[in-house]
């Protein structure tokens, strides 16, 4: 696992999967699954993996929190970036911090409370947090009322924020008040596009952020990376039809709920058997799974012609 400080280059240079995690049938960790899943996503170009909500860590008990942060740091490889979450409540934020500090992660995320806080309650909480843990973190921006872009400069400008996991979404990305007066006030180099690759385009080319999360990335880890280059590189024709690919699992996710979606599209893909979903989750409904496994083999089906294409 990489363990060094979080510069503009770990950003820059992979997309930010957003993982589920596998779990047996009594909620304990699925060991192989995991490192089945992580495997494929390394193989495919993929440096850097966020666990936090597609991973419910919203829900993960602190008596497991150890254990799931060790085998992390012992499964990936040396030159791949793990973020672990925290929170979202600050009890637990705040219990976390303390087996954070015992291990070598560089920095965490937040997840966002959403009731009950206010904005001057989650500065605070934030503020505590990166004491304790005495490292920068990574805030994430679900919606226009945990943080205010305001309060996310006075955090940048006290040394706390590491980046910032943009994900609030709009119907078109290109009109984005909110992001455009986050981007007035903080350095645009360590802000995130946060919603996978449907808005990722707009929010590189034109809002100039940094990198983009995903969770389809976990099914095509090799298209995913082509499309940063090509954001990247300023190829942006070839993007959109990178991009293309993803849209019917994105479409799914959607419509239905991102987490649950991809976590059982891993499991339909043939990747690894995420098993069952921590509380307060639950798995899709079986009259959902038929649909999905089409989608999701076709994805894993276009990210390995891909593969070869490359050979």
């Amino acid at each position: 696992m990489k363990t060094t400080a979080v510069t503009h280059e770990n950003i820059t240079c992979s997309v930010l999967a957003v993982p589920p995690l596998a779990r047996h049938a009594d909620l304990s960790l699925n060991r192989e699954a995991n490192k089945a899943l992580i495997h494929h996503m390394e193989s495919g170009g993929v440096r850097t993996l966020l666990y936090g909500g597609n991973a419910n860590f919203y829900n993960i008990p602190v008596s497991e929190y150890a254990e799931v942060l060790d085998f992390l740091e012992e499964t990936v490889g040396a030159d791949t970036w793990v973020i672990p979450s925290v929170g979202p409540d600050y009890g637990k934020m705040i219990d976390q911090a303390a087996i954070l500090r015992q291990r070598k992660f560089p920095t965490a995320m937040i997840l966002p409370l959403m009731f009950p806080s206010t904005d001057a309650g989650a500065m605070d909480g934030i503020r505590r947090f990166s004491d304790a843990f005495a490292q920068p973190v990574i805030i994430y921006i679900k919606n226009t009322t945990f943080l205010q872009p305001e309060s996310v400069e006075v955090l940048a400008r006290e040394g706390r924020i590491a980046a910032i996991k943009y994900a609030i979404v709009r119907d078109a990305p290109e009109q984005d008040e909110f992001l455009t007066r986050l981007l007035q006030l903080v350095d645009k180099s360590k802000v995130i596009s946060g919603i996978g690759e449907r808005p990722a385009i707009v929010h590189l080319r034109d809002f100039g952020l940094s990198g983009f999360t995903s969770g389809s990335v976990c099914v095509g880890p090799r298209g995913s990376m082509e499309l940063l280059r090509a954001i990247q590189s300023g190829n942006f024709l070839e993007a959109e039809q990178l991009r293309a690919a993803y849209m019917p699992l994105e479409d799914c996710r959607d419509a239905l709920n991102p987490i649950r979606v991809l976590h059982d599209a891993v499991t339909a893909a043939g990747i690894a058997d995420m098993g069952p979903m921590l509380p307060m989750l639950s798995r899709l409904d079986s009259k959902h799974q038929a649909h999905l496994g089409v989608i999701s083999k076709a994805l894993l089906a276009h990210d390995k012609a891909l593969d070869l294409r490359n050979l």
